[in-house]
């Protein structure tokens, strides 16, 4: 039996600054054994976690979130249909660098991602969730960057409150990756510290 959870990590508020606040757990249970294994792993945003575990088995429409438990809505259309893409599309990116801000005054979470396609027009993407307080919804935007050091680099000035735009991201080459092709390890960068 199989059991897939996407939960809120309340004590991630207390532990290092910036820490991903969701944490997506896979449970397997052999009740023939008497045993079970799990596997789990913290992730800045819901619909990264739902796509961690889809990519582990759990079937798509087996892992909705509450509604009265997920936090603020999707503030737009163009908010849902990036959470949707982000589910279905997780394992085309790597997770290189995410900062999860609970202030008040700005509710952010930035998350730097590398392409795994390396003929991808926009290899490294930077989504952003911000949070309005006042209406209690969310927005969820992408932009495209050219080198992982632009992405951080605009992570770091959202952060700061001194972030432009974000860039578009360029459409890929190609629709994906040719069968057979190994997966290289993201390179980690560095980490955000205050």
């Amino acid at each position: 039996m199989q059991r897939n959870y996407v939960l809120f990590d309340r004590t991630a508020t207390w532990g290092h600054p910036g820490l991903p606040q969701m944490l997506a757990v896979y449970l397997q249970r052999d009740h023939e054994k008497k045993t079970f294994a799990f596997e789990q792993k913290p992730l800045p945003l819901p619909a990264m976690a739902q796509s961690w575990l889809i990519h582990r088995g759990c079937p798509p429409d087996a892992i909705g979130l509450d509604p009265e438990l997920s936090g603020p809505p999707p503030a737009d259309e163009a908010t849902r249909a990036l959470e949707r893409r982000l589910v279905g599309d997780g394992d085309h990116y790597a997770m290189g660098y995410s900062y999860s801000s609970n202030d008040p005054d700005d509710m952010v979470v930035v998350v730097a991602l590398r392409a795994l396609d390396e003929r991808a027009l926009s290899p490294f993407r930077v989504v952003v969730e911000e949070v309005d307080t006042e209406t209690w919804t969310h927005t969820l935007r992408e932009g495209g960057f050219d080198t992982v050091g632009e992405a951080l680099q605009w992570c770091e000035d959202r952060l700061m409150g001194e972030a432009g735009p974000l860039p578009p991201v360029r459409p890929t080459a190609a629709a994906s990756r040719p069968a057979g092709v190994a997966r290289s390890p993201a390179p980690r960068p560095p980490g955000r510290s205050r």
